[in-house]
C-alpha cells in the first residue's frame, strides 16, 4: 500500500491492509500497548475485543497495519457502526436516521511505544480517510478522551471538528468529532472563543450555542481549547 523511511529512526515501513489472518499480531500489539498505557494510568486506550476486531475485518470497516522488518508497530482501525446503536454518533450530528448509514468512526488506533513520534497515527489516518468509499459514507465521527492531547491534535488534523462533550460509554466523559467530507471547509469563523479545556460546562454552553471545537494549544501549564461558529 504505501512505503516510507520512519521520521527518528530511518528505518523503512510499509503499511498494508490487514485481514482476518493478522488478528493474533493485531490482539499482542494492542496488549504491549494496553500495560504501558496502564502504567501511566491513563483511560486513553479503549482496548477492543478479539470478536470487535473480527466484526471490522469482515466487513463492517477495515484496518491497515505499519510493519518494521516484518513485524506490525502501530495499526487504525475504521468501522461501520450499527444502526441501532443507542449512542450512534450520528445522533450526536443531528443525522437522521437514514443518514446515519453514511457514517463511519475512525476506531481503535494503536502505536507501539518504542515507535512513537513518527507521525505514524495521523499519517495511517490520512490513509485510512482516503480508503474511505466516498460514494457509499459521506460522514466520520470519533470520541476522544478530554486531555488525550496527541489523539485530540490527530482528530483535528484529519479535518475533523469537535461538535460535543458529553458523556458516553459508562458515563465517560468524552469529545465527539465529526467531519462531513461533502462540506466545504473554505468559510471563515465569524466568531472564535478559547477555553481551557478543564471548563467542561463552558464548552458544553458553546458547542449548544453552535460553536465547533477547531483546535487545541497545550503548554506545560495549561490546555485550551479554540471554538468558533
Amino acid at each position: 500500500m504505501e512505503k516510507g523511511m520512519l521520521r527518528l529512526s530511518m528505518e523503512p515501513f510499509e503499511i498494508r491492509s490487514l485481514e482476518m489472518n493478522n488478528l493474533e499480531e493485531i490482539l499482542q500489539l494492542q496488549e504491549v500497548v494496553r500495560q504501558a498505557v496502564a502504567q501511566s494510568e491513563s483511560d486513553s486506550l479503549q482496548p477492543l475485543t478479539s470478536e470487535e476486531f473480527e466484526n471490522i475485518l469482515t466487513g463492517n470497516g477495515f484496518m491497515i497495519g505499519t510493519y518494521v522488518n516484518e513485524t506490525l508497530i502501530a495499526f487504525r482501525a475504521m468501522l461501520v457502526p450499527p444502526l441501532d446503536d443507542p449512542e450512534h454518533l450520528g445522533a450526536d450530528a443531528g443525522l437522521t436516521d437514514e443518514a446515519k448509514r453514511s457514517m463511519m468512526y475512525s476506531e481503535i488506533t494503536v502505536v507501539h511505544p518504542d515507535f512513537r513520534g513518527n507521525g505514524l497515527q495521523t499519517h495511517m489516518g490520512k490513509i485510512v480517510l482516503e480508503k474511505v468509499d466516498k460514494t457509499r459514507f459521506r460522514y466520520v465521527a470519533t470520541t476522544v478522551a478530554p486531555f488525550n492531547i496527541p489523539s485530540l491534535k490527530d482528530k483535528l488534523a484529519l479535518g475533523m471538528d469537535i461538535i460535543a462533550l458529553k458523556e458516553k460509554y459508562n458515563g465517560k466523559l468524552r469529545y465527539v468529532l465529526f467531519r462531513d467530507f461533502e462540506a466545504k471547509r473554505s468559510t471563515p469563523a465569524m466568531q472564535t472563543k478559547t477555553v481551557g479545556m478543564d471548563q467542561t460546562e463552558v464548552q458544553q454552553q458553546l458547542l449548544r450555542e453552535g460553536y465547533r471545537g477547531i483546535s487545541i494549544q497545550s503548554t506545560d501549564e495549561k490546555v485550551e481549547v479554540t471554538y468558533s461558529k
